[in-house]
Parts: structure tokens; C-alpha cells; sequence
């Protein structure tokens, strides 16, 4: 029995031993593995910030037809842009090509050809830019039988 009860002490003493350097070693371990260890790691420049405060609005316009009519073409594009989009904001935007999916209301998964808008404007002039980029996507849904016009509004610095 004396055997079996010191075997069993040593055994608890060799538990102990080990948690006790696990607890003691486990924060210096992964210390060194992140990016709180600033004396291995050097520190990321800081960037300044620069610009003004902006809203950068986009909208993704689709080009095929629910209804089976003809696609919209590039030259019907660029006429409802000079149409709906410039008079509207005449200081500049950007067009650029994309391709789509999305699911439309009958649940059918739809790829089409589309374009994709890029607004961008002082944030102090969101208030009153919104109801003009509503009127554009209300435009292109009747003009083209559109079921939606996607919009995603971000704020953002800009520099010029």
C-alpha cells in the first residue's frame, strides 16, 4: 500500500507541476504569436487622414427586361445617363460594366449584363441629393420595365 500511495503523490505533484507551468507559460506563448508583441514586430506607419467627409452612392442598373423585351442597349444607357443622371449631377460620376445576378420576384435566379453608377457628393449634401437619386432609379425601373435599381450609400473621405 505504501507503494500504491507514493506513486499516487508523485503522480498528483507531476499534475500540479504541469498545470502550473502550462498556466504560467501559456500567456508568454501566445503573447509571442500575436500582434500584441511589439518588440518583435515594428509598428504600422500611421495613416493621416485626408479628404473631407463624402457619400459615395452606387446603383446597379440591369439590362434585361422581365417582361422578354430587348435588352438595354449602350446607346440607351448613355441616353437616359445625359437624360436622368447629369442634369442631376453634373459634377461628375463614373459608369462601369458589370455582370449580375440576383433573384428576381418569381424566385428565378437571373445573369444578366448590367452597369453599375458611381456617385459621389459632399455628406453635407445627402439630405438633399437623395430624393434626386430616387428620381433616377424610378426613371430607369418605368423607362425600361425594371423590377428594381439597386442603391448602396457609404460615406467616405475624398481628396482631390
Amino acid at each position: 500500500m505504501q507503494i500504491l500511495a507514493t506513486s499516487r503523490a508523485r503522480t498528483r505533484l507531476a499534475v500540479s507541476a504541469a498545470v502550473a507551468l502550462v498556466a504560467v507559460g501559456a500567456p508568454a506563448a501566445y503573447a509571442g504569436l500575436g500582434a500584441g508583441d511589439r518588440a518583435s514586430a515594428p509598428a504600422a506607419p500611421a495613416i493621416p487622414a485626408r479628404g473631407s467627409s463624402y457619400v459615395e452612392t452606387r446603383l446597379f442598373f440591369g439590362t434585361e427586361r422581365p417582361d422578354g423585351g430587348p435588352d438595354v442597349t449602350d446607346q440607351q444607357f448613355t441616353a437616359f445617363i445625359d437624360r436622368e443622371v447629369t442634369p442631376r449631377f453634373p459634377e461628375g460620376l463614373t459608369v462601369q460594366d458589370g455582370r449580375g445576378q440576383w433573384r428576381d420576384a418569381s424566385g428565378r435566379i437571373e445573369r444578366e449584363r448590367s452597369y453599375e453608377l458611381v456617385l459621389l457628393y459632399p455628406a453635407a449634401e445627402a439630405k438633399a441629393r437623395d430624393p434626386h437619386i430616387e428620381r433616377i432609379r424610378d426613371a430607369y425601373e418605368r423607362a425600361f420595365g425594371q423590377e428594381s435599381v439597386l442603391r448602396l450609400d457609404e460615406r467616405t473621405l475624398a481628396d482631390f
